[in-house]
């Protein structure tokens, strides 16, 4: 794989069917040259969990305002084009960008290689082949770990490394492979559920820290559902 697009997520936590995207880093890589950048910082509508911002830095001051994960998306789709996705345990990362994409309407099928998946088959002696584990043993500098656009950029230093070293004896963990995930559209909020929904937050004077018209409907009904048992029904 000589020309592919390497991608890091940064994501509101681990569940991509409920979870949103924060940001996503990529750099396209051709020949083992960083050819062009792309980052985005995405709004996901819901709150930023503390453990996240513990662990990225990403606070919701950061996020609230910027670019809707549809738009975010689409934007992504264009800059990777035609070519194969990298990335250190991709799956994950494809997880989301799949259900992103298959909520906002569009077709998302890709080929793509993991850093992480090639080192268990070629470093079987590192106690971790987590992506921090990987840059001490090639001893690739990290500057901001646990962010999209850096992480995104190690990884493809790490697939370098791990291509000039075993892709020789090993060329076909080097190659891209279909990425198989299936990921079932999630309707947006309806308009009864956002009036009704409004109308119970007015009633009952609740301050959400979500946006409303960001939920998809099944969360916009369990919202329903938890704001009538804790608070009960709007009386006439």
């Amino acid at each position: 794989m000589d020309e592919y697009v390497v991608v890091d997520l940064e994501t509101t936590g681990l569940a991509p069917k409920t979870d949103k995207i924060l940001e996503i880093g990529a750099y396209r890589v051709s020949g083992g040259s960083f050819e062009e950048k792309f980052h985005m910082m995405l709004d996901p509508g819901i709150p930023v969990p503390p453990r996240i911002t513990e662990l990225t830095g990403i606070t919701r001051d950061m996020v609230e305002g910027q670019a809707p994960v549809k738009d975010g998306i689409r934007a992504f789709m264009d800059f990777a084009g035609d070519l194969p996705l990298l990335g250190q345990n991709l799956i994950f990362d494809y997880g989301f960008l799949k259900h992103a994409a298959v909520d906002a309407g569009y077709a998302f099928e890709k080929k793509g290689a993991d850093t992480l998946k090639i080192s268990r088959e070629v470093l079987p002696q590192l106690a971790s082949r987590s992506l921090g584990a990987l840059c001490a043993h090639f001893s690739i500098e990290q500057q901001n770990a646990h962010r999209g656009d850096d992480d995104a950029r190690v990884t493809a230093l790490v697939y370098e490394e791990l291509k000039k070293r075993y892709g020789k004896q090993r060329p076909e963990l080097f190659e891209p492979e279909p990425l198989i995930y299936k990921a079932k559209r999630q309707l947006p909020i309806t308009t009864a559920q956002k009036g009704y929904l409004n109308d119970l937050v007015k009633y009952h004077k609740i301050e959400l820290d979500v946006r409303v018209e960001s939920l998809t409907k099944s969360e916009a009904s369990r919202l329903i559902d938890e704001i009538l048992t804790q608070h009960g029904r709007i009386r006439r």
